[in-house]
């Protein structure tokens, strides 16, 4: 089977790898700078020098890159892959991007005659490396069924919510979850450090209440070293938020407390934690308090 991988970044790359070890795949990778393919290069993967290369004899396609203008760079652009694609073939993006525009991409797709599925991730850096990602998926049963030993072997749990575009919007409830989750988590951490609890007690007890998010016990040590090299840039996290808010507004659906929450995460991007991890927004939130 001739598998494509195209975007090899802090996601991609480890997914990558992972498809190495399927006895059945031949991997061919392309990412704009090669230091990535390289590495994958040396593991058995095969470099193409531009996306349409990469895809002329693909069966299978997989994308994921970082957000909707890139992939419809990628895809339709001067160089775009699409057109280079064979007939039949399946494309199946893992980018982070918003419903309407997956089922754009999958009209747009088919039109060459090509299959589409929407299959992005729950999971960061860490799990990507480790096979150990949530697919959530959107597309029929039928061209999931084919993608799915592929997922198995970058991932942990394969979930098909629905028809195409699902699985984007799926994501987007993953999303808006998770950053609030975190801000809700930092802010309360600062609050208990001026009642006088220690940085370190609060980052060994607040993660672990039945009330806590499971992801937040990774974030607190994040916390408490002060290293927020990112697992899931901040940048993303306040782009994920404003394609939330798109969404919302496609669907006449009114979102206050995350609208404040793609703020805060904007105030901090400004303030330079952007290529930072998002659980840097606590450094955000002690700055300002700081500054009080």
């Amino acid at each position: 089977m001739n598998v494509t991988f195209i975007g090899l970044g802090i996601m991609g790359r480890g997914m990558a790898a992972n498809l190495l070890r399927h006895d059945d795949v031949t991997l061919t990778v392309f990412n704009r700078s090669p230091e990535p393919a390289e590495a994958l290069a040396e593991a058995g993967a095969r470099i193409a020098s531009s996306a349409a290369e990469a895809v002329a004899e693909a069966d299978i396609v997989f994308t994921m890159l970082a957000e909707p203008s890139v992939v419809e760079a990628v895809a339709f652009g001067e160089a775009g892959f699409v057109p280079s694609m064979r007939e039949g073939a399946l494309w199946a993006d893992c980018s982070t991007v918003n419903p309407s525009f997956s089922r754009a991409m999958a009209a747009r797709a088919g039109e060459h005659g090509l299959r589409f599925v929407d299959a992005p991730v729950a999971g960061t850096k860490k799990p990507a490396e480790d096979a150990a990602l949530t697919f959530l998926v959107g597309g029929p049963s039928e061209d999931i069924e084919t993608l799915r030993p592929l997922f198995e072997c970058m991932g942990q749990k394969v979930v098909h919510v629905g028809e195409t575009g699902q699985g984007t919007a799926f994501k987007m409830l993953v999303n808006a979850q998770l950053a609030q989750s975190m801000l809700v988590y930092a802010e309360t951490a600062l609050l208990g450090e001026s009642l006088g609890f220690s940085r370190d007690f609060l980052m060994d007890t607040l993660p672990n209440l039945p009330v806590s998010a499971p992801f937040l016990a990774g974030k607190a040590e994040l916390i408490r070293s002060g290293d927020y090299a990112a697992q899931f840039p901040l940048e993303w996290m306040h782009k994920d938020l404003q394609l939330l808010d798109l969404t919302a507004y496609e669907q006449n659906q009114p979102l206050y407390l995350a609208n404040l929450a793609k703020s805060l995460y904007g105030s901090a991007k400004a303030a330079g934690h952007g290529r930072d991890d998002f659980a840097a927004i606590h450094a955000y939130l002690a700055g300002r308090s700081d500054n009080h």
